[in-house]
């Protein structure tokens, strides 16, 4: 064994350092690992990635529960010998033929069963004189007579030896559990670390400041790196396994500050280098324009659009280019302040490119627009992937000869032949849509341009910090004049009828409805009402004197815009549709909100459907259609979402219920992979870290240690970082 494995070696080369791992196992451990945290190329992934892969819980086995202290409904691991393995068919009340493998075990105080469905190939692994572990919810068996658990964890204590890594690892302690890693189990992955953190000597304890590691009134001081590694898969004393299992202990307080801090330096420089990539031309605010920018207002201006309105405007013409957030809850007028710095920056001879991430949203942007800005010079073009070659192709050309002003359109904007004359300022909407390298590419074609992200999600501070800590933040608080709370309430199927008579007197009052379903087709695995077969069923049996239209995600967009402009025309009473009109759907007329399954939404997305109604004068009303058997936990939710009008509160809790990655949805690509820390847990951690990075950034950007971090952010995050170098 090498004395110079550190934690930059490649696990590719772990066959050079470690005796017993062959060429093909760090291969595929590579790749296991790569994929798990976001590493596309298995070269990259090294031994401080599998360190990061800690334990999903630990068990104390320095007090293993006997079977003689069992009690029916208990979760615990229990330590016996096998004694008898089998496997037999059984044929369900359906005719289907399902294994049924069974274990038999004893300690020295009882029997027990264990039995698992469709694993025959269990033999080889429950061979009688083995000793394993067995974690699950244990249940007393009249019949069997015995205590018996289904489909429990498992493991074998002597099953292969190594004779670098002592028994005790495994028993006798406070044992790690890691979650398989592809076909690496956890004894496996537990025997690897171990070995790897033994090699292990000189590991730099430079990865945080001095003012986080020797501790201040928030945080004692904190262990060194690699005692920190060894203390969270293998902790000393079962005393702290509390705070060691909830991940609170000062272990992985240090590791979660350093992924903090690194983050954050990283995000400070990539504003930097926006700032830096070239000389901004200032824009100028003159009488002139601020009274063309007030013909073209809607509407009065709130205080709070006004306010954020004045922030904008001195990012614009300032010397460096603006970097901002904005943050307003459905309904608060996001788009008329857009306007007013579009008006800005065309006035000062610049163009500007909206990006949304769909078409809907597109089309939606390009009406108001179109409406606002009827009557002026300013050109405006849509570009979309549905747009015909030469259509594209005329656009493009028109953007390149500054033939066009104002250009909104979907990620058709990023395509590499889509060039700007003066790109001066960029808007992304829905911003946590896109990942951050689609951002850096629409901010790479124009020259330091002027950027303005705006998001209807509201987004929980810590989660903003970690996505957007390279950006001020404005937020609009207030609701436009006129704009009435949406009276929101939760119902059963046993008043589906009321629900439907009510939608019916709005609609004889001359309103209109959305009805919202989850999925488009029928599916086995979700037991949720499709809103294609919705759709007929309740125009030929529910509503016969309404129209009823259709809307979902796979329609032809010429399909989708057609049925949308006779919903806005009034042609369309009631529309079926799913989540396409989560964002940018604006018709003041609809008044009802119907949401079928409301429990398969997150909290966020309930917002953004409710957002949808209450844009017009009259009084407007959601109703969450709760199934039959909801569970009192989802139930919970949806109550909280009914009496609770405050976007950002609901965020909150959405995220602690749902976590970043799902509150946000799957195709968020630049949410950072944080290996130990959690946005919602270490909330008060990510505040100290991020406060430590950037006064390091103000008062020493370009000292050698400060590019040592920036390498190391590089590294741990790569997806996430894009242009940072």
């Amino acid at each position: 064994m090498s004395a110079h494995l550190s934690l930059t070696t490649a696990l590719l080369e772990l066959p050079a350092y470690l005796r017993g791992i062959g060429v093909t196992t760090a291969e595929k451990l590579a790749a296991e690992l790569g994929s798990a945290i976001g590493k596309v190329s298995p070269a990259e992934v090294t031994v401080e990635d599998l360190l990061l892969y800690l334990p999903f819980r630990y068990e104390d086995r320095s007090h293993l529960p006997q079977v003689c202290d069992l009690r029916p409904g208990q979760s615990a691991s229990v330590l016996v010998e096998v004694s008898l393995a089998s496997s037999y068919p059984i044929r369900t009340r359906q005719g289907k033929q399902l294994t049924l493998f069974e274990v038999i075990g004893w300690d020295s105080t009882g029997r027990i069963r264990a039995c698992w469905w469709n694993q025959p190939y269990l033999r080889q692994v429950f061979q009688p004189g083995r000793r394993v572990v067995l974690y699950g919810e244990w249940e007393f068996s009249s019949r069997a007579r015995c205590y018996q658990v289904e489909n429990p964890d498992y493991e074998v204590l002597n099953d292969e030896t190594d004779d670098d890594v002592p028994e005790t690892i495994h028993v006798g302690r406070c044992v790690p559990v890691y979650r398989k890693l592809g076909t690496f189990r956890t004894r496996a992955l537990r025997s690897l670390i171990f070995r790897l953190l033994q090699a292990l000597h000189d590991v730099p304890d430079d990865g945080l400041p001095d003012e986080l590691r020797h501790g201040s009134r928030e945080l004692p001081p904190l262990p060194t790196k690699l005692a920190a590694l060894w203390e969270v898969h293998f902790p000393k004393a079962t005393e702290h396994l509390e705070s060691i299992q909830a991940r609170r202990s000062l272990a992985h307080a240090r590791l979660a500050l350093e992924e903090f801090f690194l983050l954050t330096l990283a995000l400070a420089n990539r504003r930097r280098q926006r700032e830096q990539a070239g000389e901004k031309a200032g824009m100028r605010v003159t009488d002139a324009i601020r009274e063309r920018a007030r013909q073209t207002l809607p509407f009065r201006l709130t205080n709070a659009q006004k306010r954020v309105i004045r922030e904008i405007v001195s990012d614009l013409t300032g010397t460096r280019p603006m970097s901002r957030l904005l943050q307003g809850d459905v309904g608060s007028g996001k788009t008329v302040v857009a306007l007013q710095a579009m008006i800005v920056a065309v006035e000062n001879g610049w163009q500007v490119a909206l990006m949304a991430p769909t078409e809907i949203l597109v089309e939606q942007h390009w009406r108001s627009m179109t409406r606002w800005l009827s009557g002026t010079p300013y050109r405006l073009a849509a570009l979309t992937g549905r747009l015909k070659p030469s259509e594209k192709k005329a656009i493009r050309q028109a953007l390149a000869n500054h033939e066009v002003d104002i250009v909104i359109g979907t990620q058709a904007l990023i395509q590499n032949d889509t060039a700007f004359a003066r790109l001066g300022l960029v808007i992304i909407d829905e911003q946590h849509r896109f990942g951050v390298l689609q951002r850096e590419q629409l901010l790479a074609r124009g020259v330091s341009p002027d950027v303005l992200v705006m998001t209807a999600t509201p987004i929980p501070r810590s989660l903003a910090m970690a996505l957007y800590g390279d950006l001020d933040v404005s937020v609009i608080d207030e609701l436009p004049p006129g704009r009435k709370p949406v009276v929101t309430a939760v119902r059963t199927n046993e008043r589906r009828d009321r629900v439907y008579d009510f939608i019916r007197q709005e609609c004889a009052a001359g309103r209109q409805a959305y009805i919202v379903y989850p999925l488009v087709e029928e599916s086995e695995k979700l037991d949720v009402a499709a809103a294609t077969a919705a759709a007929a069923q309740l125009q030929q049996e529910v509503f016969p004197t309404l129209v009823v239209g259709l809307l979902h995600g796979r329609m032809k967009s010429e399909e989708k815009d057609a049925v949308m402009q006779k919903f806005v025309a009034g042609e369309i009473h009631v529309l079926v549709t799913t989540t396409v009109v989560e964002v940018g759907i604006d018709v003041p007329n609809a008044s009802v909100m119907v949401i079928e399954h409301p429990e398969r939404f997150g909290l966020a997305q309930l917002h953004q459907l409710r957002g949808r109604v209450g844009r017009g004068a009259a009084k407007s009303y959601c109703v969450l259609m709760a199934p039959d058997g909801i569970s009192p936990e989802a139930l919970e939710r949806l109550n909280f979402f009914a009496q609770t009008p405050d976007g950002f509160a609901i965020a909150e809790k959405d995220l602690a219920w749902r976590g970043p990655g799902e509150m946000l949805g799957l195709r968020q690509s630049g949410l950072p992979v944080f290996r130990v820390g959690d946005l919602i847990r270490d909330a008060d951690w990510l505040t100290l870290a991020r406060e430590a990075a950037w006064r390091v950034w103000r008062e020493q950007p370009n000292a050698p240690q400060t590019q040592h971090w920036l390498a190391r952010a590089q590294r741990m995050f790569p997806m996430a970082m894009g242009g940072v170098h």
